[in-house]
């Protein structure tokens, strides 16, 4: 299996602790793919941010024992990781952000979701989100408080419940084979995919489910609100991840108004994967 939807990760950061859990998600995401990592912080200021402001690559891979204790640059490119660390400069993060996507697209926004508070940082939900939804880039939400599925001091990966609402429109096809690209970089056993249709049995969809060694799958139908049924039964379960199919530009976390995603977002305990069904993806 490929690792195309992981070519480039790309991680938007205010250098808060938050933002560093994401950073671990991020950077363990891109080694495993042996792909690009892009960290991005925005600043009014360019000048009053140095190099050792940004989340260390060096010390994490450290850390996780991937590279020697004092190692090199030299180190980190056997690897096969490649990081490149970009200071943008403005007052608004989410059209500096998406300024540079348009100009370097990214396969994967690796971020956190603070939600609203008065905090001096840029990275809750008024950035987070248009990030995601103004770009329709796959995008990993770290809610905040949820320290995700990638340990921090050893970098090891706890990813085995994932949660997965289906229907028929949009088509989860492209989420299900990405989830699968996912577990499969990351190298994870025993993963147990829950579908969760909410609605009647009878118009239940019929994805193609690929067969593995390393994966199995589960079909739960609930008949009652989506948002509700959805965060019920990823907390019973204690997911690792839910990974929800969006609707592209006219549906993708809908302007902000109450859709499904961005409820889900803003209420799940655990890691959310937003994955724009293919059909809406950008040539």
């Amino acid at each position: 299996m490929a690792d195309a939807a992981f070519e480039h990760v790309f991680h938007p950061s205010d250098f808060s602790e938050a933002s560093d859990i994401a950073f671990d998600h991020a950077l363990k995401i891109a080694l495993a793919a042996k792909r690009d990592l892009t960290i991005v912080h925005v600043t009014s200021d360019p000048s009053s941010v140095e190099g050792q402001h940004f989340p260390s690559v060096r010390d994490t891979l450290t850390r996780w024992k991937v590279i020697p204790p004092g190692g090199s640059t030299k180190h980190i490119v056997k690897t096969g990781l490649r990081v490149k660390k970009v200071k943008l400069s403005g007052n608004d993060p989410v059209r500096a952000i998406k300024q540079r996507l348009n100009k370097k697209p990214a396969n994967l926004i690796v971020l956190a979701n603070r939600g609203q508070d008065n905090r001096p940082r840029w990275m809750n939900k008024t950035v987070s989100e248009p990030i995601a939804r103004d770009t329709q880039t796959m995008t990993l939400f770290l809610p905040h408080g949820v320290r995700g599925f990638v340990n921090h001091q050893n970098g090891d990966v706890s990813l085995r419940r994932v949660l997965m609402p289906v229907d028929h429109t949009p088509n989860p096809q492209h989420s299900i084979l990405t989830s699968l690209e996912l577990v499969t970089i990351l190298d994870c056993h025993n993963v147990i995919f829950n579908l969760v249709h909410v609605g009647a049995r009878t118009h239940l969809p019929n994805p193609k489910l690929p067969s593995g060694d390393r994966w199995s799958w589960r079909l739960l139908v609930r008949d009652g609100d989506a948002v509700s049924d959805i965060l019920d039964v990823a907390n019973n379960m204690v997911a690792d991840l839910i990974v929800l199919t969006t609707q592209g530009h006219n549906g993708f976390l809908d302007a902000l108004r109450g859709s499904t995603t961005e409820r889900v977002v803003r209420a799940a305990h655990c890691p959310v994967l937003a994955v724009p069904a293919s059909e809406y993806l950008f040539p």
